[in-house]
């Protein structure tokens, strides 16, 4: 349990009236990594070689902080100074900003701490774990007028920039149908039974809002995304990110408000059909967003991938593909390109992918204190078909959703579901 110590230490924190530090445009940007096993690691080192330094790097887990270290310090030839709580690295008035890369149960309130102290913010996707969490940590960055980019990479991406404008050119015509998809083989987890936590390694600070139960190691490093206690299911992990690109090209034809790029309708259904282990999230699946003029339909395929798709050299170990249907022809894109098919039989030259410079983008957003090309609220949006999902499928029946509101009307069980419970002593921070 977090002590009434540290407590007062983060409401020292969210009080203090922090002033803009302002970094030149010729000012190499110092940072802080918040996690950094996976994808934190990855962020990091991609900063550095976009022009950032890494002062400090904060993880629970000392191997972690041992091996992802050692990689920093061979990327910027500075080894990073080493820290286990959060917090203390907000106090750093050297830092600029921090990249979060924790489980997502963590984000909000890391966020909006981070926001609080005065420091812009890379967080990782998805961004949060609730719907109402999106809505408390835009209020956050928009009150403390904090760059904040979500790691909804694709934003960043030139081919998928370029897609997304040709189908909002009106080329293929209307757009009644998008279909977005993930497809990977996900190899069981098992079901070993609960244990010690590893030597060094303060669970109750890592469980933090999350409730209190015995350690189990398929509750921890990465596979913590299969619990809801933890994570946004696949959907959330990686359905995001076609999703995203989605959401882009609906933004781009009908408006960027939320009552305009979002569904008023979804449907989620599916189970663990694949493997018999300890995952609670499920394995196969497949949701509706209907928003009344387009319909998109999301699946996930956690048992195979797809080996027929066009300009596929070999069969790659994730699928992430989205497609809009037109009424003048079809788009098709992927990760390595897209391609578009003509209603009468002709297929354009294909277009091939480019660099995504996401973590270059907010660089230069800190010091231009421009909005990032994934800002907070289109992370928010994006976050929020996941959730959508999710609440339909642990309802196990359609919802509707009042889309200026973002509530469901006379539905007080989906209502339930747009926030959690919060342990004592990790209540989310106010604004």
């Amino acid at each position: 349990m977090i002590s009434s110590q540290a407590m007062n230490r983060r409401v020292f924190i969210g009080g203090l009236a922090f002033a803009s530090q302002v970094v030149g445009a010729n000012d190499r940007v110092t940072l802080a990594l918040i996690g950094g096993r996976n994808q934190g690691r990855g962020d990091a080192l991609r900063a550095i070689d976009a022009g950032a330094t890494f002062k400090t790097f904060c993880d629970l887990d000392q191997g972690i902080l041992n091996k992802t270290g050692a990689d920093l310090n061979a990327k910027q030839n500075r080894m990073p100074g080493f820290e286990q709580d959060y917090r203390r690295v907000l106090e750093d008035k050297d830092i600029d900003a921090v990249v979060i890369a924790t489980p997502d149960h963590w984000h909000a309130i890391q966020m909006m701490d981070a926001c609080a102290a005065g420091k812009d913010v890379y967080c990782e996707k998805p961004l949060s774990q609730t719907i109402h969490e999106g809505h408390a940590m835009r209020a956050a960055a928009r009150k403390h007028n904090r760059v904040v980019q979500v790691g909804t990479q694709r934003r960043s991406g030139e081919h998928f920039k370029s897609a997304v404008e040709y189908v909002a050119s009106g080329k293929l015509g209307k757009v009644p149908l998008i279909k977005a998809w993930i497809n990977q083989v996900r190899p069981t987890i098992g079901m070993p039974a609960d244990s010690a936590p590893p030597a060094g390694i303060d669970y109750d600070r890592w469980l933090g809002p999350a409730p209190l139960r015995a350690f189990n190691q398929n509750r921890f490093h990465y596979n913590w995304r299969f619990f809801w206690d933890y994570g946004n299911s696949e959907l959330g992990n990686q359905g995001i990110h076609v999703l995203d690109v989605a959401v882009w090209a609906i933004q781009l034809m009908h408006g960027y408000e939320n009552y305009q790029c979002l569904p008023k309708r979804i449907s989620s259904t599916g189970g663990i059909y694949w493997l018999d282990d300890a995952k609670e999230v499920p394995d196969t699946e497949v949701v509706s967003y209907d928003y009344g003029h387009t319909l998109l339909n999301f699946e996930l395929r956690s048992f195979a991938v797809d080996h027929l798709m066009p300009g596929k050299a070999k069969a790659p170990t994730t699928d992430f593909y989205t497609a809009f249907y037109g009424t003048e022809g079809t788009l098709l894109l992927g990760n390595a390109g897209w391609e578009v098919h003509l209603k009468d039989g002709t297929v354009e030259p294909q277009v091939k992918a480019g660099a995504m410079l996401h973590e270059a983008n907010f660089l230069e957003c800190i010091k231009t204190r421009a909005k990032p090309h994934s800002d907070i609220e289109i992370g928010r949006l994006s976050t929020t078909l996941c959730h959508l999902g999710n609440i339909s499928y642990k309802l196990g029946r359609d919802v509707r959703l009042d889309t200026r509101t973002e509530t469901f009307p006379d539905d007080p069980q989906a209502n339930a579901l747009l926030n959690k419970q919060y342990r004592k002593g990790y209540a989310l921070p106010q604004v």
